[in-house]
């Protein structure tokens, strides 16, 4: 301090994710480094700081607060007030202090950072090998959560006492390990085991080593990780990979890979710089990549995909154990068909035990389940397709403060919402709600929220379908006196795109998906809207069709694809040798056509999902489903062929305008498909006309909607965007048209992002 400077007190206040992330350790540092005096210490709400000394010194201490803060630290908000000083005689870290009804963001769990890794991989550290390794830089912190401030009393760490030298870290405020909550050695903390599929111990001096040989040996291991069990097997053998499917009953849909480092993903995968980035970050998902035809994993793990969902390692046991087994492993969730994820060690012998051979477990708790998040990266993009480890429960900023709401979300891979302020806290992955285990893991997850963020809901937001869990589950809330507000399921879709980019509506929305209940009574899911967060009104939609049998459909396209060709064509057209018409039974073909004709369980659709699915019926690519979205997944895939990717024609369909409606007519279009598979056309060109057609569809109904409104801003949500082929032509035209697109980058474009647009939109219905 300079010579006559006047002392001052500044009084700051920051918030954010400043708890559990080395954030005091690098206050005292600061501090002690401008010579200033005083105290820091987390409280329920922010972390609270006091300093003493001159104001040039406070300047650069505020400044080094700003722009150099530890690496998982994310600042919202410095408040800063000065008062007269005090006298403090030195810089200390203090205890937290709980405050009532205050609350605090909380970091998700974090990849193991480059200097744990360091220290698991050198056999002269006392933590080699150790699989907990952890700081305040990496590691377990929502998982292990039970109330905050964030403290090891309020983890499962609570039930570990740390040796004296894991102690003299915790308590050096110069340490990397100061107040890291997880901090744990091979002496005092948590510890492996390997069983077998009976729950009996397996002797043995490296468990981790063990399962490596197990795996390599072609047998499967059920893994407990952060937010739960995974199943584990060699990703490069066959049987192993079949043997797994059938066992968990996962018959087609593909299993995400973890592999050891980004040089073995290359020799698997083409990866962007763009991609490279988001495999390595903190976050480390699970990133889709388009896979090389010469990779030695089996195609049974993605069949009939052009793109591998793949992981690198992010606890110190993956580290080991992909080490130990130098292989790519499957490492899929812990479950059968969207149960919820197992968490508990006897909860995994019991469910898990009829799949996996083996089970790696260890004995520290999990209190959240989590399931891995899942991302690609479009146009130089990320862009989240599943929302859970790592980004959870991490809020999404709305540029608005709104009121308490709990937004229940939707049927399939459920999450829901709740606000407070100008948050939104989005929840991981719940699944989806077809059975009473989710709806406990849904029911126990909200309590978790409400208590980590001192959220009590005053609205309830809820789907339109009335036979959904989520809308029964917030009708029992709204027994209680709390105020329901129903949201149209599109609507939802486009308000969820609105906040996660921060528009000012009025706007275009685009909603395709597979199904949605309609205000009309009908299933829709091809919609044209003009939208607010308030309201929407329909401006556009593809021409409703039937799905005979309706769930029915859905499961055998074939179904769909025989109603729409005799609603749209007539049963003539069923005499046109169309390759997949031989697989159904003349008997089936009967009852089929009494539903279209009468409408017996045979719901009208506008559904773009639906339609997705009937053209790749009627190509024979796919006519039954074993996983939701399969058939127009395979039908994409179908496309990527080099000789089809610069093709611009397309197919021809037609609008009317119907009472200020635009109903987009699909015969011409179905008719000309038809024409090109009798003439032997290849499915990957048929594919790519599909696409450009479709694509080209958005774009003219969006001009007719400009021409009417002059609104040039257009947003695009729903499940059918998770198509990457149809989202980059579609994009492509609109900004060619002068459109401002915006899609989905924080929160899934599927229905995992619905229960953020129902919150969003209840806060601002009256």
């Amino acid at each position: 301090m300079a010579k006559n400077e006047t002392l001052q007190l500044a009084r700051i206040s920051v918030r954010g994710i400043v708890q559990g992330v080395g954030f005091r350790p690098f206050v005292y540092g600061a501090a002690t480094r401008h010579n200033l005096k005083g105290w820091v210490c987390n409280t329920s709400e922010d972390v609270k700081i006091e300093v003493e000394g001159g104001m040039e010194a406070i300047g650069q201490f505020k400044l080094e607060l700003q722009t150099k803060a530890p690496p998982l630290a994310h600042i919202e908000d410095i408040k800063i007030s000065y008062h007269p000083p005090v006298g403090y005689k030195s810089f200390e870290i203090r205890h937290s202090i709980a405050e009532e009804g205050k609350y605090q963001l909380i970091s998700p769990d974090i990849a193991t950072c480059q200097a744990c890794l360091s220290e698991l991989l050198d056999p002269d550290d006392r933590r080699y090998r150790y699989p907990f390794t952890n700081c305040t830089n990496c590691g377990p912190r929502f998982t292990i959560i039970e109330d905050m401030p964030y403290d090891r009393p309020k983890t499962t760490m609570r039930y570990f006492q740390m040796c004296p030298q894991c102690q003299a870290e915790y308590d050096n405020p110069l340490d990397r390990r100061f107040h890291a909550q997880p901090n744990a050695c091979p002496k005092c903390g948590p510890h492996v085991e390997l069983l077998d599929a009976q729950g009996n111990t397996i002797s043995s001096p490296d468990p981790v080593a063990s399962a490596s040989q197990l795996l390599r040996k072609g047998k499967s291991v059920a893994i407990k990780g952060l937010g739960g069990f995974f199943l584990a097997c060699n990703a490069t053998n066959d049987a192993a990979v079949e043997t797994l499917r059938k066992r968990k009953k996962r018959f087609s849909k593909p299993f995400a890979i973890m592999i050891t480092n980004i040089e073995e993903v290359k020799r698997h995968c083409y990866v962007s710089p763009e991609e490279e980035k988001l495999l390595t970050s903190p976050q480390s998902p699970i990133v889709l990549l388009k896979w090389k035809e010469d990779s030695s994993i089996s195609r049974m793990v993605a069949q009939n995909l052009h793109y591998l969902g793949v992981m690198l390692p992010y606890t110190p046991l993956h580290h080991v154990l992909l080490r130990d087994s130098r292989l790519p492993l499957v490492m899929t969730s812990g479950n059968i068909s969207e149960e919820p994820i197992a968490k508990d060690n006897d909860e995994a012998l019991r469910r898990l035990s009829g799949i996996a051979d083996y089970f790696l477990v260890h004995n520290r708790d999990i209190y959240s389940r989590y399931d891995d998040s899942v991302a690609m990266v479009e146009r130089g993009t990320t862009q989240l397709i599943r929302r859970a480890r790592s980004y959870a429960p991490y809020p999404i900023h709305l540029r608005f403060q709104t009121r308490q709401v709990l937004g229940c979300g939707a049927e399939e891979k459920n999450t829901f919402c709740l606000t407070r302020d100008n948050y939104a806290f989005l929840s991981q992955h719940i699944g989806d709600m077809e059975n009473m285990e989710t709806l406990k893991h849904f029911d126990s997850t909200i309590s978790l929220y409400k208590r980590l963020f001192r959220i009590e809901p005053e609205i309830i937001a809820y789907d339109l379908h009335p036979d959904y869990l989520a809308t029964k589950y917030a009708q029992e809330l709204g027994e209680s006196g709390l105020k329901l507000i129903p949201v149209q399921h599109h609507h939802a879709h486009i308000a969820s795109c609105m906040a996660d980019n921060g528009v000012k509506p009025p706007i275009i929305g685009v909603a395709f998906d597979g199904t949605g209940m309609g205000a009309d009574g009908h299933i829709w899911g091809g919609e044209f809207l003009l939208a607010d967060y308030r309201a929407f009104t329909r401006k556009g939609h593809l021409e409703y069709l039937p799905l005979p049998g309706g769930d029915a459909a859905i499961k055998r396209p074939y179904r769909t694809a025989i109603g729409y060709i005799l609603s749209l064509l007539g049963e003539s057209a069923l005499d046109q040798g169309l390759a997949f018409l031989p697989q159904v039974s003349d008997v089936e073909v009967e009852i089929i056509k009494r539903q279209t004709e009468r409408g017996i369980n045979s719901p009208q659709t506008s559904s773009m999902g639906r339609l997705f699915d009937a053209i790749s019926a009627f190509m024979g690519i796919r006519d039954e489903i074993d996983y939701e979205g399969q058939a127009a997944v395979e039908l994409e895939m179908a496309a990527y062929k080099e000789n089809y990717a610069h093709n611009r024609e397309s197919y021809p369909y037609n609008i009317i305008e119907d009472d200020e409606m635009r109903i987009v007519k699909l015969g011409n279009l179905l008719s000309a498909i038809i024409e090109d598979l009798k003439q032997g056309m290849p499915k990957g060109e048929i594919s790519i006309k599909f696409h450009n057609t479709v694509a080209k569809m958005i774009e003219e109904v969006c001009c007719l909607i400009a021409d009417e409104t002059g609104i040039k801003q257009v947003a695009l949500s729903g499940g059918v965007f998770q198509n990457r082929l149809l989202l980059r032509k579609t994009v492509n035209l609109l900004e060619k048209g002068g459109f401002k697109v915006f899609t989905h980058r924080q929160v899934p474009t599927n229905d995992g992002g619905i229960s953020l647009g129902q919150a969003v939109v209840a806060n601002f219905t009256e």
